[in-house]
């Protein structure tokens, strides 16, 4: 039997063949250019006690019984057997959620306002994406200084030679001081800024969301101003050295770690933004990362604020509830150049659905089998892998995962169909859910999208404030915008939206554009919850106000927007940010 302690995806992968690996863009995350493992674990007992355990590995230590550890792929069944170790998962890849808000979101008349006067000055936002341009105006105060204490850029490998050193207590990257990005915005050349600090946003995704946040407009006179403009930011740009540079679940637990540390040792309240997700998981808020996320939201002082993503028209979910004895076809089409694709199925382990595959073009269906374990089909034009997984010790749910690679370079394109047949079903519920959009191509989807349960993780998170995204121009839907509810579980996510359609903000070169998706409507949000942690902690009108406290601050002032009927909605949640009518009176 297999330990169970181990996710199906990571024993997906851990019985791939290396050429599978190399060809699966899903199964490959975690693999390092070393030939390790990188994983994360939730442990029992002391640090010590896993160290000792682990003698021969390189542990990352992160808050709570968290850890990331890289390891030989043939070490991991053997210290899953450690009574030590409660559970292991592989790292799952983010992508962007990318695709005038500040008066719709009721925030200007709080920076007007002589009574109130709430600028977020003392609390500080880390931005947690692809980087920043640190040269910008809107980052830098009236004498040209930096606005940013400090620039953790994950992907520029240490080098004592040039002084680059990663945070103390973690192995990747390199941590630019204040006091550093200052004397690069005064170096006499751009060769001389380069050396001192080379840290740049190639997509400009993070400097555009900084701008939001907690841009101060200087290069606009204040036309583009951000919400809480004069607090200071915190920066960590996700991923790894190149040339496997995207980020990873593992690279953004450590992140948030790093920032929470960051914070508490400078006794600053802190406001965490992320506009990042992917759509690997039950989407029901029960992954480790989810788990280390609601973990981290009750240590005080904090709010960590997410997007909902943008997969809510893409096509990439669907899902239904079978009666017993009914037969389901879910038919999805795979568009040319597509170089792999991955589909997970996610029912209860209750439910005896069995599941075949039907190729395009006349084949023969393929009968998944219905015992755990990893299977191969060999098909014209692809190699199928599944694995059926089971539920876990701390989880109810069960993963049938799908991998289709090409046994050329691209996989045939056409129209497939999963079958689902229910023996005997209690509640018969199933959802099956492909890569977030930025990861396939457009004509890669299902023919029959359902929009809802379409959150990315870690937005499913039960203590994150989930933002999603609606068009503040004209007070309508914005279609991209992922919605609710949680898979199984049904929180009520999102939380509440802000606007993310057509918001201008500061663009990595020194200048502004206009960009959509949730990932702008986030960081509304938490330059929101930095002004009304100025107005309760700092101002003194309410210490606690942080956490869930600050969720539920941010659901009374929400308001109703005319296309939705009914609150709370898995379209809107609890309404629109309205930050004015969210202080008490």
């Amino acid at each position: 039997m297999q330990n169970q302690k181990i996710e199906p995806t990571l024993r997906a992968a851990m019985d791939a063949t290396p050429q599978e690996l190399a060809a699966s863009a899903t199964l490959s995350t975690g693999t390092t250019a070393a030939g390790l493992w990188e994983i994360i674990v939730l442990y029992s007992g002391t640090r010590q006690s896993l160290t000792e355990n682990l003698p021969d590995y390189e542990i990352t230590f992160l808050l709570g019984n968290y850890a990331i550890v890289r390891l030989p792929e043939d070490a991991i069944d053997t210290i899953a057997a450690s009574p030590l170790i409660i559970y292991i998962e592989k790292p799952k890849r983010l992508t962007f959620e990318l695709i005038s808000g500040k008066r719709s979101s009721c925030i200007t008349p709080l920076q007007r306002n002589t009574y109130t006067a709430l600028t977020g000055k003392g609390i500080l936002i880390s931005v947690i994406d692809s980087g920043i341009d640190y040269t910008h105006p809107d980052f830098r105060n009236p004498d040209g200084s930096t606005r940013i204490l400090a620039l953790w850029d994950q992907t520029i490998a240490p080098d004592p030679s040039k002084n680059f050193f990663p945070p103390e207590g973690y192995s990747i990257g390199t941590l630019f001081s204040r006091e550093r990005i200052d004397a690069a915005l005064n170096a006499k050349s751009p060769e001389e800024r380069v050396l001192l600090c080379p840290s740049t946003d190639i997509s400009g995704h993070g400097t555009h969301v900084a701008g939001i946040a907690a841009g101060n407009g200087r290069l606009s006179d204040g036309a583009y101003r951000g919400v809480a403009y004069e607090a200071s930011l915190l920066v960590v740009k996700l991923g790894s050295p190149a040339p496997k540079s995207f980020p990873s679940t593992t690279e953004l637990m450590q992140a948030v770690d790093f920032s929470v540390k960051y914070a508490s040792s400078r006794n600053l309240p802190l406001v965490i933004n992320l506009s990042f997700g992917n759509t690997y998981g039950s989407h029901s808020g029960t992954s480790l990362l989810e788990t280390y996320l609601d973990n981290v939201s009750t240590l005080g002082r904090i709010s960590i604020v997410a997007g909902s993503g943008n997969e809510g028209s893409n096509g990439g979910h669907t899902g239904g509830t079978l009666s017993t004895g009914e037969t389901r076809r879910q038919e999805f089409s795979i568009g040319d150049y597509e170089s792999s694709l991955s589909i997970q199925l996610w029912k209860n382990y209750w439910d005896d659905i069995r599941i075949s595959i039907l190729p395009p073009a006349g084949n023969s269906p393929v009968f998944l089998s219905n015992a755990p374990g990893s299977f191969r089909f060999p098909l014209p034009g692809t190699q199928l892998l599944s694995y059926y997984g089971e539920p876990s010790p701390y989880s109810l749910f069960q993963e049938i995962y799908l991998d289709f690679l090409p046994t050329e370079r691209y996989l045939p394109s056409g129209i497939w169909t999963v079958v689902l047949t229910a023996q005997t079903v209690a509640d018969g519920i199933y959802d099956l859910w492909m890569p977030a959009g930025a990861m396939r191509g457009l004509m890669t989807q299902f023919l029959t999208p359902t929009a809802d349960t379409t959150l990315t993780i870690p937005s499913t998170a039960a203590n994150v404030i989930t933002v999603g995204a609606y068009d503040a121009h004209t007070d309508t839907p914005a279609a991209f915008s992922g919605r609710g509810f949680t898979w199984n579980t049904n929180q009520i996510k999102p939380d509440l939206v802000a606007p993310g359609v057509d918001i201008t903000s500061t663009a990595a070169g020194g200048s502004y554009e206009s960009r959509s998706g949730t990932s702008m409507a986030t960081p509304f949000v938490s330059g929101s919850c930095a002004l009304l942690m100025q107005w309760g902690i700092l101002n003194g009108n309410d210490p606690f106000l942080y956490g869930e406290k600050m969720k539920a601050y941010l659901i009374r002032g929400a308001k109703r927007l005319p296309f939705a009927d009914t609150y709370p909605n898995p379209q809107t949640g609890w309404g629109a940010l309205c930050v004015e009518k969210s202080i008490p009176r």
